[in-house]
């Protein structure tokens, strides 16, 4: 190929570089002001977000972390009157905080407290109101819960339901130690209801799976009281 030739096409693509500049500098000049517009309403939206984060979200989570505190306690001391609906004093109570903080992470685990709360003392319908609602997301939580639900089914009389939960509770937790705590009540909740075959299954495979686990070691118990059960009847 000749350099002259070479030197044309090498016009020709400059040429062809400063059309496409001058298209995208008349498109700028023609819409100048639609895009500062846009450039505007996109640093406006930007702004508006970090604002809502930190002038009101996080100083809320915060309020909202510092008011469950107290309630935490009571909830561990299994004070649950206290827990749901605070000391008149220096704690609001589970109920008004899932009302004052609603769409906080707070909030979220007040349901579960308070779900919680209310199973124990006996108002499963109470109970599986907030347990339901409760959106969770923590790996130790959200399997607590699906239990805490399977725990209030029983107490319903529903031992289907529990099971079911119960099931699900262990398949969340995916845990060494955790996951058999919640086949363990799959067994016993068998057992509850003469299903002396699925009980053994259960227990057997607690037994095989999990046997380092609490649950693992007392597994033959279960299994030989299963047995013996059946064999009675």
């Amino acid at each position: 190929m000749s350099n002259k030739h070479q030197e044309s096409k090498a016009e020709k693509g400059f040429e062809n570089i400063e059309e496409a500049l001058t298209s995208s500098e008349r498109f700028i000049e023609k819409n100048q002001k639609n895009i500062l517009i846009a450039l505007a309403a996109v640093v406006l939206v930007v702004g508006a977000i970090i604002a809502y984060n930190y002038l009101y979200k996080n100083p809320r989570n915060e309020k909202a972390q510092a008011a469950i505190y107290k309630g935490e306690r009571f909830f561990q001391n299994q004070e649950d009157s206290l827990a749901l609906f605070g000391n008149g004093n220096d704690f609001i109570g589970f109920e008004n905080i899932i009302k004052d903080f609603s769409g906080t992470k707070t909030a979220d685990l007040a349901r579960a407290y308070a779900g919680i709360s209310y199973s124990r003392l006996g108002n499963n319908e109470k109970a599986l109101e907030y347990l339901n609602k409760f959106k969770g997301g923590d790996l130790l939580i959200t399997p607590a819960i699906a239990g805490a639900i399977g725990d209030v089914y029983m107490n319903m009389g529903d031992t289907e339901k529990a099971i079911s939960h119960f099931n699900n509770a262990a398949q969340k937790a995916n845990d060494e130690m955790l996951t058999p705590i919640y086949y363990n009540k799959v067994g016993l909740a068998y057992l509850s209801v003469k299903n002396y075959d699925k009980a053994i299954e259960t227990f057997q495979m607690i037994k095989d799976k999990y046997l380092n686990s609490p649950q693992g070691q007392e597994a033959d118990k279960y299994i030989e009281a299963a047995k013996l059960q059946k064999a009675g009847n």
